[in-house]
């Protein structure tokens, strides 16, 4: 298993703002402020820096503090040098429609900074803060938050990666300060009768493991532990993202990467939209084309396919309208079209993955929400494409993602609430399921997309663990031994935010050119941030993921 390091936190406390805010340094040297501004002091008390302004609420990171500007109603990031006894003000935060009423820091796995500026209405945002070498760049919006009104403090708990608000006479909640994670709140502790506090917290003080709750004199009133129970994952970044979806919520799904063999550069993402149809991108993640196929959630492909006497390169979908199939031709330049549709008896058709037999042609999986699976086989007569079924069998409880090992005759199956599931993809066999990848410590529900990376040395078999926001990695050969796990984060270089609650994905080890010359990943990404957005795919270069997880 590997190992996270977890990053050294120096937290702010928030104190009533009728009182002075003060953080202890390395070195004993003090940040504080009060009426004239934000004072750099010695352990003596001395002052060694002063930065004149109307100061609000103090945090610090690594460096860096953050206050508010009372008369702009503005957060400003400032670089605290205890050293040589210098502060300078280097980010401005425009937060104009929020008017901030607090503000805090947060330091991610990633090791990036962010700031949250909170305003007495509600509206809050998310900042992602320039690294400290390169002050003169800007400053980013990762997302806007709704919190409660007149929350008079915020902290966040770095290692559990919970922002903590007070709502005044209320109580205090935690959000999730990760952008990529899903949107929640929980209620930490609530005045009465709401909850078992005298009265509300006025203000917030980090704990070793947690908060504490303070009173109206600074006081602690409660502390209150947080923690992570995420498995441990190392971080990988994008290299492009696709254009988003042409509508906001639920819409992007399942990607599939087609490869040109004579041109590696020209390769193409096939990506489904839940709600119109089929997008098809290049590999600068630029929309082609969008089939409007109807809803559609699954998608796959395989190419130089043998039917009839001729070779396609051929993609499928599930069609959610209609519970049927939608096949799709791929042409020499890239170009899709669909070609047939094929009913399904299925009531609520859901994930779908092709399988090419070692005695030739393509076969389909297409599962059920009730767990029933299809397996059909794909031919072409008198000029037309043919789909006939060749076997049943069914999972105890809901499926989607689902990937075939065409060189080994094995079918990777996802049952979302409970693990992978492996059997005999050879429709001539009987179906028997053996559980291969439990839902627990290391893939957590829903289990969502999966794909195969077949390379010179090695196999491996990755799966989008839903509920970590992560991916996981194991042999794709038994006994199939986790190698590892990764999360995709920021490429602040490119302007693309990480991906998070992913549906599904693919891999391939196929030549496609540039940095993706060993190969690609492809993941569907949940929440757009960075800014806010409509969802999207994220391309990651495999060399990235197998340095970061020093696979052969």
């Amino acid at each position: 298993m590997m190992r996270v390091t977890l990053i050294p936190l120096l937290l702010a406390c928030v104190l009533p703002a009728a009182s002075a805010e003060s953080i202890k340094l390395p070195h004993g040297a003090r940040l504080s402020i009060d009426k004239r501004g934000l004072q750099l002091e010695t352990a003596g008390g001395a002052t060694r820096a002063s930065l004149p302004l109307r100061a609000r609420h103090l945090d610090y990171r690594s460096g860096t503090a953050l206050v508010v500007d009372a008369n702009s109603e503005r957060a400003v990031a400032v670089t605290v040098d205890a050293a040589a006894g210098t502060l300078t003000a280097r980010t401005v935060l425009d937060g104009a429609a929020v008017a901030p009423d607090a503000a805090c820091l947060y330091q991610d796995t990633q090791g990036l900074l962010h700031a949250f500026v909170v305003g007495k209405d509600g509206q809050a945002e998310q900042w992602l803060l320039p690294a400290a070498d390169d002050p003169a760049a800007p400053a980013r919006l990762v997302r806007k938050l709704a919190l409660p009104p007149h929350s008079n403090a915020c902290l966040v708990h770095d290692a559990s990666a919970a922002l903590v608000v007070s709502e005044e006479d209320f109580g205090a909640w935690a959000y999730n300060a990760e952008a990529e994670a899903p949107p929640a709140r929980r209620a930490l502790a609530l005045r009465k009768p709401y909850g078992k506090l005298a009265q509300a917290p006025h203000g917030l003080a980090p704990a070793g493991g947690g908060v504490t709750l303070l009173d109206g004199k600074g006081k602690a009133m409660q502390t209150i532990a947080l923690r992570s129970d995420l498995p441990p994952a190392v971080i990988v970044q994008p290299l492009v993202q696709t254009e988003t979806m042409p509508r906001m919520g639920d819409a992007a799904d399942d990607p599939a990467i087609w490869a040109d063999r004579q041109r590696p550069g020209q390769g193409r993402i096939l990506g489904t939209n839940k709600k119109q149809g089929l997008h098809v991108y290049d590999l600068q993640g630029r929309q082609l084309q969008m089939l409007a196929s109807g809803r559609l959630n699954n998608v796959d492909l395989r190419q130089d396919v043998l039917l009839d006497g001729q070779r396609y390169d051929l993609a499928m979908a599930t069609q959610r309208d209609e519970n049927s199939l939608v096949l799709y031709t791929i042409d020499a330049a890239g170009t899709v079209a669909e070609a047939a549709r094929f009913p399904t008896p299925l009531e609520r058709i859901y994930g779908i993955c092709l399988y090419q037999p070692g005695t030739g042609g393509v076969e389909a999986f297409v599962n059920d929400k009730d767990g029933s699976f299809l397996q059909y086989r794909i031919g072409r007569s008198g000029g037309a494409f043919t789909a006939s079924l060749v076997r049943r069998f069914k999972l105890g409880t809901q499926p989607e993602g689902c990937v075939a090992d065409d060189r080994n005759g094995r079918l990777f199956a996802g049952e979302e609430k409970r693990g992978v599931w492996s059997l005999d993809a050879r429709s001539t066999t009987v179906a028997e399921p053996r559980l291969v990848l439990p839902v627990g410590a290391h893939l957590r529900a829903d289990v969502e997309g999966m794909a195969l990376y077949h390379g010179a040395r090695a196999s491996y078999l990755v799966v989008s663990s839903q509920g970590s926001n992560s991916y996981l990695v194991t042999d794709a050969a038994a006994p199939h031994r986790i190698v590892g796990s990764f999360r995709i984060g920021f490429n602040t270089g490119a302007g693309i935010d990480g991906a998070s609650e992913t549906d599904g994905l693919d891999v391939t080890s196929a030549n496609l050119g540039g940095r993706f010359e060993k190969g690609m990943l492809v993941v569907q990404d949940g929440y757009k941030r960075l800014p806010d957005g409509a969802q999207n795919f994220k391309y990651v270069a495999w060399d990235d993921i197998a340095r970061a997880l020093a696979l052969p």
